[in-house]
This record gives structure tokens, sequence and C-alpha cells, in this order.
């Protein structure tokens, strides 16, 4: 999976035309970290022309910051903040002839619900109040997707080919050197890695089961090709959330 519709306004970030036929599952900024209702729409029609399925990425209101400082929201703030995200692309969505298949939060959301209970609590309140068929997407092993578990919902465990991680499992923060690897050949060794290994915890491995490649990553298509080539040379197959 990746993320796409990043853009806003006259901001263009990342080649979602060139992105999208190489993945099987987009995640779409919903307006509050990036995005507007025409970046949305259009790249709604570009998932839908490529096959993908298409989940919400829903992050904290911060345009200014892409969605990556964080922010002290209350639950429930959270909580109907990232409904009302859901039910934006949604309508889109639906207005295209499109169902969305899961959920993925954004940037320090993510982080923050990948070890805050009670900010993963919300988040995954959010998505069974939308849908209890949509699946929620966290971080291996995080208390995200132990939130999603308790409530029922599907949850797809999340590996990064192209991010840095700490001993604990968290990834490594951006504002530190070696966050984000650099070369397609570096990030397709990671794939292989997290697909066959999962990742490794303190209290054990947890299983990998979609792999994420940031679209604003300045190789991402290159990065794309490179995780598809080596998944392939392994007999690994994808498929859409």
């Amino acid at each position: 999976n990746a993320a796409a519709g990043e853009s806003f306004g006259a901001r263009r970030l990342g080649d979602d035309e060139s992105l999208l036929p190489l993945i099987t599952s987009a995640n779409l900024a919903c307006g509050f970290h990036a995005g507007d209702p025409l970046v949305m729409a259009r790249t709604l029609r570009l998932a839908r022309q490529a096959g993908v399925a298409v989940g919400a990425h829903p992050g904290y209101p911060d345009l200014a910051g892409f969605g990556r400082r964080e922010m002290a929201l209350t639950p429930d703030e959270l909580e109907a903040g990232v409904l009302y995200q859901i039910g934006a692309l949604a309508g889109l969505a639906r207005a295209e002839g499109i169902e969305l298949a899961h959920v993925k939060p954004h940037g320090a959301l993510y982080n923050q619900a990948a070890r805050d209970p009670a900010l993963a609590g919300a988040v995954a309140r959010a998505v069974r109040a939308f849908s209890r068929e949509l699946i929620l997407v966290g971080l291996a092993g995080s208390a995200l997707i132990a939130a999603g578990q308790a409530l029922g919902l599907r949850v797809a465990q999340e590996g990064f080919p192209d991010r840095a991680y700490n001993p604990d499992g968290t990834l490594r923060s951006r504002r530190l050197p070696g966050a984000v690897l650099e070369t397609p050949e570096a990030v397709a060794e990671q794939a292989v890695r997290l697909a066959q290994a999962g990742l490794v915890l303190e209290g054990g491995p947890a299983p990998v089961e979609t792999l994420c490649l940031h679209g604003d990553h300045p190789a991402s298509v290159a990065n794309a090709r490179a995780v598809r080539a080596a998944l392939a040379e392994r007999g690994i197959s994808v498929e859409r959330l």
C-alpha cells in the first residue's frame, strides 16, 4: 500500500499516476493533513483505473506540518475528526462507484495511536462507527492493532520497507539521521525481510500483512518497482486489502 492524493491546491506532491499501477491498495488523504476535494476526486479516478483498493488516510488537522507534528487532541475530538474524514472521502468515492476498503491513520496520528491505547481506541471506534467491514491498518504489534481487535474489526498489521525501526519496533523519528532508507535496493531488501519474518518485537515477532511505501519519498516509483520485483523473485504474491 502507499499514500496518494497528498497534493493540495497548487502544491503538487508525489507521482500518483506512476505509483498507483505498482501497488495494490492506496491510502487517500482526506483534507486534514493533505488533499482537497478536487485532488481527492481526481485520485479516486486514478485508483479506479489502476484497479487498486482505496482506503481513507485520516490525519491531524495540520496542513502546514503535513500531519507529522504531534497534537494533543482528546479522544472524543480525535474520534469525531477521524469519522469526519472517512465520511468525506467515502462520499466522493461513492460518486465514483468505489467503496472504501480500509482506514489507515497518517503521520503523527499513526505513531501516537501505535503507542497510546486511548488514542488507538478513539481511531478504532471511529472506524467501527462508519462500518464494521472496513479494515483497520496499523503498525504491526501496536496498540492500534490491539484496539481494532478488541472492537471486532478486521486488522492488517503493517511494515515499512522504506523506514528505519527502533529496537522496540517503533519507527525511528524523521528528525534522526537514517530514518528513511535511501536506495531502492535497501528498500526491497527490507520489504522481503518484513514479508518473510515479520517485525521482531521485545515480546516476540509480529506478522506483517501489508507493506507501506511512502508516496512522498523522492524514489517512490523506483522503490515500488524494486519491491514488486524482489517479492516476485521469492514467490511472494501481493493482493488488495
